[in-house]
């Protein structure tokens, strides 16, 4: 089973650039895609209903802003949007499908912002994602967790960590809050299987980054320990163009 994770800066953008074609060619058995920036309103029917799949929407209450979607060749055994905590929800970030042994959670993480305003939100939803997992696990579901986290772990998962300590996505606080997940069970499966590659998911579209591959691993799929034997393979995939974020990959044979 391959699951695709990916960042699309405007679903509708990314429509323009060729999105269709490339799901088809691709042709992933799951896709979550998040920053889609649209509202229920606007979703077409190819868009809820896409070629081959079953499609699954949380869009924000602001027009234009955030949102995730979950494109799945098997209809989920359940589907629940947001954590039920409405100023989370209100941002459309978290989308829930289940599937026979394993639960997929698609998560946007929000972002600190350039002025650390949001920085003290994002955290908090860190928190609020990892407790809401506890109760899953509860429950007894196995989980992946995948999405843009908004955050840089380690020096090595950005090109230039040492002019970017004061920066949000590579502060302190926020590094420690993607440990905790660790903490709790979840592996890192890019950097488990791939623990020495300078590899990035996001790249600004400022001063050509992306041409000289001045990034920053972003976007993740983290597995519950549990799932850990039934991972084949964790892989960004910094070919496929058409957002400033490329697709990241995980391989599960379950």
């Amino acid at each position: 089973m391959r699951l695709l994770s990916w960042n699309v800066n405007g679903i509708r953008a990314v429509i323009r650039k060729g999105f269709w074609d490339w799901l088809h060619a691709d042709a992933p058995d799951l896709l979550c895609l998040q920053e889609t920036r649209i509202h229920t309103d606007q979703l077409t029917g190819e868009m809820l209903h896409p070629l081959d799949y079953h499609g699954y929407w949380e869009t924000a209450e602001k027009r234009g802003y955030s949102g995730v979607a979950t494109f799945s060749r098997h209809e989920a055994q359940a589907v629940t949007a947001g954590l039920g905590q409405s100023r989370f929800d209100i941002e459309g970030r978290v989308l829930i499908t289940e599937f026979p042994g394993f639960t997929l959670l698609n998560a946007y993480f929000p972002s600190g912002q350039r002025g650390h305003e949001r920085v003290a939100y994002k955290l908090e939803f860190y928190d609020a994602l990892l407790s809401h997992c506890g109760g899953l696990r509860a429950e007894g579901h196995r989980l992946v967790v995948c999405g843009d986290f908004n955050t840089a772990h380690q020096p090595i998962d950005l090109a230039r960590p040492a002019q970017n300590k004061k920066t949000s996505g590579f502060l302190p606080e926020e590094r420690e809050a993607l440990t905790r997940w660790l903490d709790n069970g979840f592996v890192d499966s890019f950097r488990a299987l791939n623990p020495d590659e300078e590899a990035y998911s996001w790249w600004t579209y400022r001063s050509n980054a992306r041409a000289r591959n001045v990034g920053w691993r972003l976007d993740y799929f983290l597995v519950d320990e549990a799932l850990m034997p039934f991972v084949q393979d964790a892989r960004i995939l910094g070919n496929v163009q058409g957002s400033d974020h490329c697709p990241v990959e995980l391989r599960l044979d379950l």
